[in-house]
Order: C-alpha cells, then structure tokens, then sequence
C-alpha cells in the first residue's frame, strides 16, 4: 500500500509490470459452472478442481491436456509405475503412465472410445475434454475446460477430477490415492503454466 510522503522524489513507485507475466502456478478452484463434468458431480465419492492460466489461447482443452501430459514429472511416472505393479496384486489394470501417448496424434483426431495416455476419450470438443477410466472398482472422469474473454492474451485451464466408488475395494484404493492426487494433479498442470504458446 502506498502512504503520503513529504518529497515526491522519494515517494515509493508502483513496481514495473512484469517483463514475463506468464509464470503462473495452479491453484485449487471451483467446477466450471455450466461445463460437462459439472453434470458429473452427482453421487461423486471425490472431486476437485485445479485451474491455470495459459498464453496458447489457440490450443483445445485437449490440446492442453497433451501438452502437460507430455511434460509429466518423473516422479510421477515413477508413482504410476509402482501403482501399477501394487495394483496388480489386488486385480487392478495397468494403467501405464500419463506421458504414454500416441506419437504424432493430434487433439483433433482424438474420438470417442480412443485411448489418451491411461485415460479413454468419453468426450471431445474444443473448450472441453472428458477422459477417464471405467472399471468394476470405480470410475474416474477428468474434465480438461478452457475459458478464454474476448481480447484475453491468457485461456483459464480447469481439469476437474471426479470419482464415483463401486465397491469396496476401490474405496480402499481411494484412501492412499486422495492424498497424492494433491499432489500430482497441480504438479502436471503446473508446464501450462510456463510460455507455450509458441510450443
């Protein structure tokens, strides 16, 4: 806050703009209102919601979705590894890991029913992407929305993450997996973050 001062000369000045605005972070946010996966919030054992600001204004929801995919954290494939092997033992599908993607695919060409990394594609249109997993245990749906204002050099990236349990089982899955979940969503989401726009 900047207070009276006797010599105009020594006042405080507001800080200069930014030179590089783009260097935002994830943050915890709502659902997008009126967006598909807000239709998938009833009866959900779990969701939530991490958004970012993104200067590749001309990319989809999908688009966004391969670009942080792409650039997933070692660690995290480290953790999706042993999740898959643990996962094994208890009659869990390997998954594989989230930068397993199709070479050369693009955002566009993706349809109903096509695999994307460890998720299949429920549905995709430019502003908003479905991709999830349906097993016996429980079913995940990440919804990947973007939001851009007329005249916006930025698109606010939402993925919202919502999971109907089915049985015991996946329940028990959930305990350990909320948790990390809190980590590795923000953690992926974070490249978007960063300038991709020429990417």
């Amino acid at each position: 806050m900047l207070t009276a001062h006797p010599c105009n000369h020594c006042a405080p000045q507001p800080a200069p703009p930014c030179s590089d605005p783009m260097n935002h972070l994830p943050v915890e946010s709502d659902v997008p209102p009126g967006s598909r996966i807000a239709e998938r919030l009833a009866g959900a054992s779990f969701h939530d919601s991490w958004s970012i600001a993104s200067d590749a204004t001309g990319l989809s929801a999908l688009d966004h979705f391969l670009l942080a995919a792409r650039r997933t954290p070692r660690w995290i494939e480290i953790c999706m590894r042993a999740r898959n092997l643990a996962g094994g033992l208890v009659g869990l599908k390997n998954l594989g890991t989230l930068s397993a993607l199709t070479p050369g695919k693009t955002a566009a060409s993706y349809r109903l029913g096509d695999r994307v990394g460890i998720f299949t594609v429920f549905e995709n249109t430019f502003d908003e992407a479905l991709i999830g997993d349906d097993d016996k245990h429980l079913k995940v749906v990440l919804g990947i929305h973007r939001r851009s204002e007329p005249g916006s050099r930025e698109t606010t990236i939402t993925v919202t993450t919502v999971v109907h349990v089915k049985n015991a089982l996946g329940r028990l899955y959930m305990l350990p997996v909320k948790p990390m979940h809190r980590l590795i969503a923000p953690a992926v989401l974070s490249s978007l973050g960063e300038r991709v726009g020429a990417a």
